[in-house]
């Protein structure tokens, strides 16, 4: 999936919201912000690695941000199945 098709889908947006939808296995894939703080992704990361969701870290936060239609950057974005 490209941060282009994140208009078009339903996402969860932000660390929390992402890792808590991972755990329950309703995320396709995540996008990472490059510039993203270390203690806030690596949880996210690792829940992923468990329940095999590819990580897309290409971007940055003001990216994602931007790709998802909020006004500041985004740590993390899910996209849902």
């Amino acid at each position: 999936m490209t941060i282009d098709m994140l208009s078009n889908a339903n996402l969860t947006i932000g660390a929390k919201q992402t890792r808590k939808a991972v755990a329950r296995d309703e995320v396709e894939c995540v996008f990472v912000g490059l510039d993203s703080d270390d203690r806030i992704i690596l949880p996210i990361l690792e829940i992923c690695l468990e329940h095999n969701v590819p990580v897309d870290r290409n971007h940055t936060m003001e990216e994602l941000g931007h790709a998802a239609h909020i006004k500041v950057g985004a740590a993390a974005i899910g996209v849902l199945r």
